[in-house]
């Protein structure tokens, strides 16, 4: 017991050393939010304090980080530039986010070995068992991190799918009304933060691109790359079409909003209808045999008991 206690403190205690070295998403977006609202400094006092204590995990990181990336560093810039794409779709981009994933597989690896180190000198099992035993908790822990990222992508991407039909009724409104599409991208980024707040992000990092001299086809294509669904990657195309062309940009996105609504109830009915499917491991493993019990039971008990005084 005294075994499997000090391995879960190690494990506990390297995550909570992760947790807290990991940049949080929270904070690069109230960067952006500082960016467009132009906040007092007064107000930024909190921030600067956070910013204080993140610079102190920061020099932690680039003393321990390093040694633990080396392992698993990305043999050339291709790699490392898909690891940064991917962990943009996840909502971080950081300078020093890939350095701390990359160390978090090798830590993490580590640090399950080392559990199932424990775990084999607490069993007391012999070699070939416990090397086994090591090497599944080591390659567990060197994947751990990649099917964490893998679902951080997937949750973002259905967050942003989700609020995709509101955002462009939004900017039908704002089109219409008057406002340019540049504009509308910003007023709709502001209004939506508290609705939808992972896609707000997204269309104030659009409307900062564009303010800083990037044409907005390729802003906008960035934004289809960075949420990583192919409503973002269609709805840019409509909106370059229509500017190509000189149709109708507001007719275009309500057309694009109503095929999205469409797409949206489809799914939600795919889902009900896989319901019943999903209900049957259930009801087989747990009601069934619990019902069976209530209604056999007393008749099983009485049958028993009559061909005992048999």
């Amino acid at each position: 017991m005294e075994t499997y206690a000090i391995g879960i403190m190690v494990v506990g205690a390297a995550a909570l050393i992760v947790y807290s070295l990991w940049p949080k998403k929270g904070a690069e977006e109230g960067t952006i939010r500082r960016r467009m609202a132009g906040r007092s400094l007064k107000k930024d006092l909190p921030d600067a304090r956070q910013q204080a204590k993140e610079s102190v995990a920061k020099r932690v990181m680039e003393t321990v980080a390093p040694i633990a990336v080396r392992p698993v560093l990305p043999t050339n810039s291709e790699e490392m530039s898909k690891l940064r794409m991917k962990l943009a779709t996840a909502g971080f981009r950081s300078e020093n986010v890939p350095t701390i994933f990359l160390a978090s597989k090798t830590v993490v690896a580590i640090l399950l070995g080392l559990a199932g180190v424990a775990y084999a000198v607490a069993r007391g099992t012999e070699i070939q068992s416990a090397a086994g035993v090591i090497l599944l908790g080591a390659g567990v822990g060197f994947m751990a991190p990649n099917l964490w990222l893998r679902m951080a992508i997937s949750k973002r991407a259905e967050l942003i799918r989700k609020g995709l039909p509101d955002t462009l009724d939004m900017l039908v409104i704002s089109v219409e009304s008057g406002l340019g599409l540049d504009a509308a991208f910003q007023r709709v980024g502001e209004e939506m933060l508290k609705v939808h707040p992972v896609l707000s992000e997204e269309l104030q990092i659009v409307t900062i691109e564009a303010q800083m001299g990037i044409p907005r086809n390729e802003a906008l294509g960035n934004f289809a790359a960075r949420s990583g669904i192919e409503e973002a990657g269609s709805l840019v195309g409509v909106i370059n079409q229509a500017e190509r062309f000189g149709t109708s940009i507001a007719g275009a996105l309500r057309r694009q909003s109503t095929a999205l609504r469409i797409k949206r109830r489809q799914r939600a009915e795919e889902k009900a209808q896989q319901t019943t499917v999903k209900l049957m491991a259930p009801l087989i493993l747990f009601i069934f045999p619990a019902i069976l019990v209530v209604l056999a039971g007393p008749a099983g008990l009485k049958m028993m008991e009559t061909l005992g005084n048999q």
